[in-house]
C-alpha cells in the first residue's frame, strides 16, 4: 500500500495535481532551481569523487557536468545564487507538500555550500561539520561515560584477556564460511523483502544485484542504478557473523536502502517530476534520513527476538554452523549498540590531530569491541567519511524516536517517511 497520510503531517503524499509555489517577480521557480541544484550536485561530483551517491536524471545533464565543471569558486557562488532564488520564491498559502520542497532544497543547497567549502580546503570541528553536512549537530560524550556498558559486556561475556579480544572469539562462533555467503545473504535478504513487502509496495519492477567484494572502506554498500534498481556489494575484507547478514540485508536492501530510493524515485521523479530527486549527494540531510531509517529498518523488519530465531533456525544451519549461543549474543549486541556514540568523540580527536592512527585503532577496539583489524578498517572509513558516521547510530535513534510519536502503525510511519522531503530537522 502507498502509505496514509498521517494527519499531522505536514508532508503529504502525492496529489492529484501538482500544487505549485508563487514565483518571484522575475519569472523563477522551484522547478527551475531544482534543475539548477541537480546541475550544481553534479558538477560538484566532478570535483570530488563519490560525493554523487546516485544519479538517474537524463543522461545529458550529467554528460554537460563531465564536459563543463565550474571550478570550485564559481560552485560556490553557484551555490549562493541558489539560496538567494529560493528565499525570493514565495510559499505563502501554497500546499504543504510545497513549503517543504522549498525548505528541503534550500538545506540541501547549505550542505553542498558547506562541502564545497571543505573541497577548498575549510576545516571544520567535528560537530560543526557534521551540523553543516547532515543538519544535525551530535553530542561528543566522554569516554569513560561508555565505560559502565563496558563492564557490563565483561560480565555478560567472562573470561581472561582483553575484552574486545573475548567478544572477537565469542563472535567467532558465528563466522560464515566464505563458501556459505552466498547463500546465507541470498537467505537474509529474501526474508528481510519479504517481511516489507508484506507492509509497504513497492515498484512492480524493482530488483538488485548482490556481488561480493574486497578492499573497500565500508563493509556493504547500495548502489542506486534507478528504474527501482540496485547494486549491492558486500565486503569480504572481514569475517561477516551471521546476524550481520540479517543487519546488512535489512539495511542495503529492504526496509532500507534500496526502497528509500525506490520510493523517492516513484514518489517525486515519476509521479511528481520533482528533478531535485533524481540525484542523491552523499554528504546531505538525506543521508542522516537514509541511514537512519536504514539502521532501524533492522529493528522494524525483525522485532523482539525474531531476528535472533531466524538467525538459529535458518542462517546457522545454512552458514554449518550449531550450537551457538544466539540469545548471549543478541544480549551483547544490544549492549554494544548503547557504545556506539563513542565513536564520535574518538573520530573528534583523530580528525583534528589530537591522537594518532594508532591510538584511535586502539580506542575503537576497545569501544567498539572488535579485533585491530576491524577496528583499523574504520578508521579507514572516518578518513574517508568523516562526520558522516553520525548518520548511523544517532541517525537511527531520532528516526526511531520520531516513528513511534506517530501512533501505532510503525510500517506506515517508515512508509510516509521514505517517500517524502522530511528533513532531519523535522525529525526532532
Amino acid at each position: 500500500m502507498r502509505a496514509l497520510l498521517l494527519g499531522c503531517l505536514l508532508f503529504l503524499g502525492a496529489c492529484a495535481t501538482t500544487p505549485v509555489a508563487r514565483p518571484d517577480p522575475s519569472g523563477d521557480s522551484l522547478d527551475a532551481v531544482a534543475r539548477d541544484y541537480v546541475a550544481l550536485i553534479l558538477e560538484i561530483g566532478e570535483r570530488e569523487p563519490g560525493y554523487v551517491d546516485a544519479y538517474y536524471g537524463p543522461p545529458e545533464w550529467a554528460e554537460a557536468a563531465r564536459a563543463n565543471p565550474r571550478d570550485v569558486p564559481a560552485l560556490i557562488q553557484g551555490a549562493a545564487s541558489l539560496t538567494e532564488r529560493l528565499n525570493a520564491i514565495s510559499v505563502a498559502g501554497a500546499e504543504p507538500t510545497v513549503a517543504q520542497r522549498k525548505a528541503y532544497l534550500l538545506a540541501h543547497v547549505s550542505a553542498a555550500a558547506a562541502r564545497l567549502r571543505m573541497i577548498g580546503g575549510e576545516r571544520m570541528s567535528f560537530a560543526d561539520e557534521a551540523e553543516a553536512l547532515f543538519g544535525v549537530r551530535p553530542e561528543l560524550r566522554p569516554l569513560s561515560d561508555f565505560d559502565p556498558i563496558l563492564a557490563e559486556i565483561d560480565r555478560l561475556v567472562p573470561g581472561v584477556g582483553e575484552l574486545a579480544t573475548r567478544v572477537a572469539a565469542f563472535r567467532g562462533g558465528f563466522q560464515i564460511p566464505t563458501d556459505r555467503l552466498q547463500a546465507v545473504f541470498d537467505a537474509s535478504i529474501a526474508e528481510c523483502r519479504a517481511r516489507t513487502i508484506r507492509h509497504i509496495d513497492l515498484p512492480a519492477n524493482e530488483r538488485f544485484t548482490l556481488a561480493f567484494v574486497t578492499d573497500k572502506p565500508w563493509s556493504g554498500y547500495n548502489y542506486y542504478l534507478g528504474g527501482a534498481a540496485s547494486r549491492i556489494e558486500i565486503n569480504t575484507d572481514q569475517p561477516i557473523f551471521t546476524d550481520r547478514a540479517i543487519d546488512l540485508g535489512c539495511h542495503e536492501a529492504y526496509p532500507g536502502h534500496h526502497v528509500y530510493n525506490a520510493l523517492l524515485e516513484q514518489t517525486f521523479v515519476v509521479e511528481r517530476g520533482w528533478v531535485e530527486m533524481s540525484v542523491y549527494p552523499l554528504y546531505s540531510p538525506m543521508s542522516f534520513v537514509a541511514e537512519g531509517s536504514a539502521n532501524y529498518g533492522i529493528d522494524l523488519a525483525f522485532p523482539g527476538d525474531e531476528a535472533a530465531r531466524f538467525e538459529r533456525d535458518v542462517l546457522l544451519p545454512l552458514a554449518g554452523l550449531t550450537g551457538a549461543p544466539v540469545q548471549q549474543k543478541a544480549q551483547l549486541n544490544a549492549l554494544v549498540r548503547r557504545l556506539a556514540r563513542a565513536e564520535y568523540t574518538i573520530a573528534d580527536d583523530y580528525l583534528a590531530g589530537r591522537i594518532d592512527r594508532a591510538e584511535a585503532t586502539r580506542l575503537l577496539s576497545r569501544y567498539m569491541l572488535t579485533t585491530p583489524e576491524r577496528a583499523a578498517q574504520r578508521v579507514r572509513f572516518i578518513d574517508t567519511y568523516r562526520s558522516y558516521i553520525i548518520n548511523y547510530g544517532l541517525g537511527r535513534d531520532v528516526v526511531q524516536a520520531w516513528i513511534e510519536r506517530q501512533g501505532t502503525d510503525r510500517w506506515q510511519a517508515m512508509e510516509t517517511l521514505l517517500s517524502s522531503q522530511i528533513l532531519p530537522v523535522d525529525l526532532l
